[in-house]
């Protein structure tokens, strides 16, 4: 294994990338893990293919909550690790751990209970419904898994330790391969279960993720000395990492709500524009990947440095990783802008979808170098305990500002879809410029 990462004396690019990388690989094999259910599901036919798209809001909000906690808990431990305080880290990682199983614990109960009434909200009925809620009701039943692998990855991440979770993620990807079909159709003694198979593949791919990050997680100074009484819960630690983690979980929350705002305007113009969407947006989430690469790696960097009390390593680690960010996305962004029309046309063979998502793609070309400066200052502003500025700038970015520009320039000054189009680059370079600011405000006055 190669030497452990300083997050507070070797040098930041350095750090960026080994951090960085590993994580943009991870997501990518996250994604084509979701491609894989998506076309397993279309496999049984169109009812299984609905009903993971009508329980797709309720998988989100509980990995909402997952990676809200996560992120809280890397801001803690990495704080203390940065003040050299290694049993407060240690102490703060296993309360991450007892929060998470009581929210896993929770999070079931309510999704057993209330997952009929909220999908027959969604349109969910008969048939439908019964596979709608075959599939989340094994999915409920393993939701303390999801949380839990997510709070093991937390005090990898406050390390600066990535591969581990990265491995998890390519291992993960390449089981669902091979579980799906054998799940859903069945062979020798395993039975056809259906769209049952699916999810119960994704919690046993969940399982073994908190047995490998555990693994890794034992091999790190977290494990040393701990003991099975460190495993009773301490309210005044618990209270600490929700502090942090409910504000992280209510932007991710808010990421949500921005689809829904989106697809409630474009379906104003017909099922095609909708279909554009879905798959333009897909394209677009792959070229981000890097970018959110570089906005996870810094929240360990400067959780640690800001622990540590040096502020100039702060300010070099956000500069740093917005330069790169910028610039990968600026490339990112000219080959989506010369290359969208074709990757629409390898994902769709309905020419209005290839026009509408092609069109979509050329605005989002122009906009992708505004996420960078957005996913980074947010994580920066996590790292250095202030969790509330993602989940206000995530209101506006995803709710307020879009309801009002949307439907002003779409319907009022008659744009149509266009004017969806135009208002999404108003109100994501606005925030990005707003992020700049702020970020270099907050900066420049800690160095100071």
């Amino acid at each position: 294994m190669s030497r452990p990462l300083s997050l507070t004396t070797d040098p930041i690019p350095q750090l960026t990338w080994r951090i960085a990388l590993p994580t943009s690989v991870g997501m990518f094999f996250n994604t084509m893990f979701n491609f894989v259910d998506t076309y397993c599901a279309g496999l049984l036919g169109t009812e299984a293919l609905a009903a993971l798209s009508v329980s797709f809001p309720l998988f989100f909000l509980m990995i909402a909550v997952g990676s809200g906690l996560s992120q809280g808990a890397t801001t803690m431990i990495s704080h203390a690790l940065g003040a050299g305080d290694v049993a407060s880290a240690r102490r703060l990682f296993v309360q991450s751990i007892v929060f998470a199983m009581s929210a896993g614990i929770l999070l079931m109960a309510i999704g057993l209970y209330a997952g009929p009434t909220c999908f027959r909200m969604l349109g969910a009925e008969g048939s439908w419904l019964a596979q709608t809620l075959s599939y989340m009701n094994v999915i409920f039943s393993g939701a303390v898994f999801f949380v839990v692998c997510m709070a093991l990855n937390a005090g990898l991440s406050a390390q600066g330790e990535s591969r581990v979770y990265q491995n998890f993620l390519i291992v993960g990807f390449f089981a669902n391969c091979a579980l799906n079909p054998l799940l859903m159709w069945g062979w020798a003694p395993v039975p056809a279960m259906g769209v049952v198979g699916l999810a119960l593949s994704t919690v046993i791919i969940q399982v073994g993720g908190c047995l490998m990050l555990w693994k890794g997680v034992s091999k790190t100074k977290l494990a040393e000395g701990m003991k099975v009484e460190d495993f009773r819960p301490d309210l005044k630690s618990i209270r600490e990492i929700a502090g942090q983690s409910i504000p992280a979980a209510l932007n991710m929350i808010t990421i949500f709500l921005g689809i829904v705002v989106m697809v409630w305007y474009v379906k104003h113009f017909g099922q095609a524009a909708v279909a554009a969407i879905g798959i333009a947006t897909r394209i677009e989430q792959i070229v981000l990947m890097p970018a959110i690469g570089l906005g996870t790696a810094i929240l360990s960097i400067v959780g640690q440095n800001h622990g540590a009390g040096l502020p100039h390593r702060v300010r070099e680690a956000w500069l740093t990783n917005i330069r790169h960010g910028v610039g990968m996305m600026v490339l990112g962004g000219a080959l989506v802008w010369m290359l969208g029309g074709w990757m629409m046309g390898v994902l769709s063979k309905d020419p209005e979808v290839i026009v509408i998502g092609t069109r979509y793609l050329r605005f989002a070309a122009i906009i992708l170098a505004a996420y960078p400066i957005l996913f980074v200052t947010v994580f920066m502003m996590q790292g250095l305990k202030r969790p509330s500025y993602g989940l206000w700038i995530g209101i506006y970015r995803q709710v307020v500002a879009p309801i009002a520009i949307y439907h002003w320039l779409a319907f009022t000054l008659g744009w149509g879809i266009a004017g969806i189009w135009w208002g999404m680059s108003l109100v994501t370079w606005s925030a990005g410029i707003f992020a700049l600011w702020w970020g270099w405000k907050v900066c420049r006055n800690a160095n100071e």
